[in-house]
């Protein structure tokens, strides 16, 4: 209802502007004018209330508005230093309206003189300074006008012989940015309305304002983490004040290494009441573990592993283990291998053996970092996300050894289904929750969230183990300048806490004051970030490598464009957005191909793309040549494809006896001008699996032959109806490899899926073209 209401509101003012400029020229208009063009029976009104709802307005409009305390020091300044002194306003508001508006921001203020455009029928772009300076008597170039719109203010002051000064609300790339979390809001929390955000966006716009121009990764912490940081800080301090409420000894934990951002704005807000404990899922696992099960878990989940490795994590070298190492080339297995065979390789004894050394070393550098740990009742754990595996392997420490303090997670995005076993006494809660957006939303952001945790991460390795209360760290692999990138980051991050903490209570702001609002703005804020990436952050960031840290020494790429165009030409848009990690930034790998790209991952995300739109249809046949290696040929049919995206995609399906050398792809069949996406190859031991293969392997461009064709780049054109693409076919050792060819028709309209009158697709049929423009199905060659 609000929505509409809103709508309507806005629909109403357009048809009253156009309305007044047919009839006198001017697009001035007062409130009531508005609302005489307002649908009141849709809401259930009589045009009676036409002046109640104007009224409504003006009182949301006194609510909602504050003073510039800038421009208001100004303002008195020069009626201190005795100059004449007024306000000249666009505005639907009158003059009386108007002198309220301003003693409602400021008490006590008083003017020389006051213009609202609507009582004397035109706005500063017309003639409204014509009629302030005959009305006041003076001289146009004695005369100075602050103002924020350029065109208004300082074009129509300039044409008056007025001095300007501009006094920018919001840069255009803050006011574009505002606009994409607009939209990432709507998508994301779709119940919700986006325009109220207890001054969030106020208060960002007064921050930058106020914000010197640094580097572009100083401005990213300002204008886009700093928020998020301020939201959850918030969040993590009113989780602190409930608990000191009902009595408890409270204490903080911010668990690193991604801890570390969250704990120097605590730092930054609350003084050193909160201690930074680099605990990981990896040790506090271990030192859990009174069976084979958790390691065994946290084993499946690492890709490659080597002995040294495994005995970093658990601190000994069983001889099974060392014996199953050497089986393998350079001694190097998969996680999952190793965790099916580790109960036949370790005794239980050994690992409660361990665990007890980890939990005893754990403790002690838990009351080395933790003030008066012994004597609190509660201690809150604040981690960026997402399944409390920490939190749930300290509950399990604390039972062995005794401890009763109550564990709470404060947690910036939660898995809240990961929860139920969370001990009774216990609590886990994250600022964006479940409540906040949807499971599937939830995951399209975990899936991305590898470039939030470097940023918020520390300068130094993850550690491995603790000796007399002192943390043991690995050596930490991310280059130098990705570290120094992460700090400045930080520091903008901070700039902003620091800054809006001083100016909130200058503008009357309270943008944590609805809990609810606070978090779904930050979901917005950070989602715009992950999912919407704009171009500067993409060259800002996409160099960024993710530390895998799981004993390793692994980085793995944030961004991967070229992978991500493979995944869409072998499997489509759908398939591309599930592709599994690495890269780790999803979301910016699209945006890296096109900002639509990224937009329709969001939209997939958000359960908004439907499969039947974006997925592929059969919209014919073509007869493609095979010529094997004993210098055979043969004609196969294969179907070809139409996208959601107006592309076409064909497979052509090889087995490893048929030994092809050559594909002979009669590309001019399908049209004599177009873009060549790719080619990519999917191996498998059946055809259905290749097709779900996502080690996909791409055909070079050099390698591609031309028969009657012209590339340049991507673009081909055809000089006949003849022209063929031959593609170099590689011996394989899997049983089926997969071909497909993804491409763009340049010369016609997009083929339709073909259907009988009862719905069901058409067989298969050859495509031919009449001419360029004109697609035609048949049952020929």
């Amino acid at each position: 209802m609000s929505l509409s209401f809103v709508q309507h509101r806005i629909q109403a003012e357009a048809r009253a502007r156009k309305l007044a400029q047919e009839r006198s020229g001017s697009t001035e208009v007062r409130i009531a004018d508005i609302y005489k063009y307002f649908p009141f029976r849709l809401f259930g009104l009589s045009r009676a209330a036409l002046s109640d709802l104007a009224q409504l307005e003006f009182e949301a409009e006194l609510e909602l508005c504050r003073v510039n305390p800038e421009m208001l020091e100004q303002y008195l300044d020069m009626k201190r230093g005795g100059f004449r002194t007024g306000f000249i306003s666009d505005t639907y508001w009158s003059s009386d309206q108007l002198a309220q508006l301003l003693r409602s921001c400021s008490p006590g203020l008083t003017w020389d003189f006051l213009y609202a455009s609507c009582d004397h029928g035109s706005g500063k772009s017309e003639a409204l300074f014509e009629a302030y300076l005959a009305g006041q008597g003076i001289d146009a170039a004695s005369s100075f006008h602050v103002g924020d719109n350029h065109n208004a203010d300082i074009k129509g002051a300039q044409r008056h012989g007025i001095r300007p000064r501009y006094y920018p609300q919001a840069s255009a790339a803050l006011a574009s940015r505002f606009q994409r979390e607009t939209s990432i809001f709507e998508l994301l929390c779709p119940d919700q309305p986006s325009r109220l955000d207890c001054g969030a966006r106020t208060l960002r716009r007064a921050v930058t304002a106020r914000s010197a121009e640094h580097s572009p990764a100083f401005n990213l912490g300002v204008t886009v983490l700093g928020p998020v940081m301020a939201a959850f800080d918030a969040f993590i301090e009113a989780r602190r004040a409930a608990l000191a409420r009902d009595g408890a000894r409270v204490a903080i934990g911010f668990l690193g290494r991604d801890g570390l951002l969250p704990h120097r704005v605590w730092q930054a807000n609350h003084g050193e009441s909160g201690a930074y404990v680099e605990i990981n899922r990896r040790v506090s696992l271990v030192g859990s573990a009174d069976t084979l099960e958790p390691l065994s878990e946290l084993l499946s989940r690492v890709v490659k592993i080597d002995a040294a490795t495994f005995v970093d994590i658990v601190k000994v070298q069983p001889p099974a283990v060392m014996k199953f190492f050497a089986q393998y080339p350079d001694g190097i297995a998969s996680g999952r291998e190793l965790a099916d065979a580790l109960p036949d390789l370790m005794d239980r004894r050994e690992i409660t053996d361990i665990a007890a050394g980890v939990r005893a070393r754990l403790l002690t550098y838990l009351r080395a970092q933790i003030r008066d740990f012994d004597d609190c009742t509660d201690l809150i754990l604040v981690d960026l996300g997402y399944s409390a595996s920490v939190q749930k392997s300290l509950r399990r420490i604390f039972d062995h050894e005794g401890i009763r303090i109550r564990l709470h997670g404060a947690y910036l995005l939660t898995l809240d289904d990961a929860f139920d076993d969370i001990a009774d006494d216990d609590t886990a809660e994250g600022l964006i929750s479940d409540r906040i957006v949807t499971p599937h939303v939830k995951r399209m952001l975990i899936r991305n969230v590898a470039l939030l945790e470097q940023l918020c991460c520390s300068a130094e390795g993850s550690a491995r183990d603790y000796r007399g209360g002192e943390v043991l760290r690995e050596g930490d692999q991310r280059p130098a300048a990705q570290l120094a990138l992460a700090a400045e980051i930080q520091s903008g991050t901070l700039a902003y806490v620091s800054r809006a903490r001083e100016l909130a209570p200058r503008y009357a702001l309270q943008p944590d004051a609805d809990p609810a609002v606070a978090a779904r703005w930050a979901a917005a804020v950070l989602g715009r970030l992950l999912l919407l990436p704009e171009d500067d952050e993409l060259v800002l960031l996409g160099s960024i490598k993710h530390d895998v840290n799981l004993g390793t020494q692994a980085l793995a790429p944030l961004l991967d464009a070229s992978f991500v165009n493979d995944c869409i030409v072998a499997r489509g848009l759908a398939a591309a957005c599930t592709a599994p990690a690495p890269p780790m930034w999803l979301a910016g790998s699209l945006a890296a191909l096109s900002p639509s790209h990224a937009y329709l991952y969001t939209l997939f995300g958000a359960n908004r793309l439907p499969a039947n739109v974006f997925g592929e249809t059969p919209c014919g046949t073509l007869r493609v040549g095979l010529f094997r290696r004993d210098s055979q040929a043969s004609l196969e049919t294969v179907t070809v494809y139409h996208t959601g995206l107006g592309d076409l995609r064909l497979r052509i399906p090889l087995s490893h006896r048929m030994a092809v050398a050559t594909i002979a792809l009669p590309l001019a069949k399908l049209t004599r001008d177009g873009l060549l996406h790719g080619i990519t190859i999917q191996y498998g031991e059946s055809a259905a699996k290749a097709a779900e293969s996502t080690n996909l392997t791409a055909v070079a461009e050099g390698r591609l032959i031309d028969a009657g064709l012209e590339r340049r780049g991507r673009q081909f054109r055809a000089g006949t109806e003849d022209g063929m693409l031959l593609i170099p076919v590689d011996g394989f050792e899997d049983d089926v490899a997969i071909y497909t060819v993804a491409l763009t028709a340049l010369d016609h309209d997009r083929i339709l899926a073909l259907e009988h009158s009862d719905g069901n697709r058409v067989p298969s049929a050859t495509l031919t073209w009449r001419s360029a423009g004109t697609a035609t199905a048949t049952n020929g060659n």
